[in-house]
């Protein structure tokens, strides 16, 4: 099984009450922690990753960012998704190689910036995660059957 299957795996099934807890290493370091503690999987935060690179949040470089994440995906053996802001203007096919060089299994991208759509993709976002308030049209427009993450708030 691949890190993305094994990631897959601890959102399917999991019962009523029992939710997937992914602790945000800022770094190699914190991962290697949060791995030790036995967490099964890691999600890198934009603002701890940020901070500890010394910068505000949102305004790490794309290059930056990717090494962070390709260090703390290196350091551990279990999954790793990756805060990778608003996906820095790539194009989608680039941005998931970038993804999988740096080692990460999945990414979670910010749908808004502070209240602007970030380079013209809130609608396109909004509609694939499903969160059909934001973009008006239902999953099923968007060829999907089913909204992933909290309703917008």
């Amino acid at each position: 099984m691949s890190g993305a299957d094994d990631f897959r795996a601890l959102h399917h099934g999991r019962a009523p009450g029992d939710p997937l807890v992914l602790p945000g290493p800022w770094d190699a370091a914190s991962a290697r922690v949060f791995e030790e503690a036995g967490f099964p999987a890691l999600a890198t935060p934009s603002a701890g990753v940020a901070a500890s690179l010394g910068y505000v949040d949102g305004e790490v470089p794309a290059d930056e960012m990717f090494a962070a994440v390709a260090r703390t995906a290196r350091s551990v053996s279990v999954p790793v998704s990756a805060d990778i802001e608003d996906g820095y203007g790539l194009a989608p096919k680039e941005l998931v190689e970038r993804l999988l060089e740096a080692g990460a299994i999945g990414c979670n991208l910010e749908d808004s910036s502070g209240g602007a759509a970030p380079r013209g993709s809130r609608s396109v976002l909004a509609c694939r995660s499903g969160r059909r308030r934001r973009c008006g049209r239902s999953p099923q427009a968007c060829g999907r059957g089913g909204g992933a993450g909290p309703p917008p708030g």
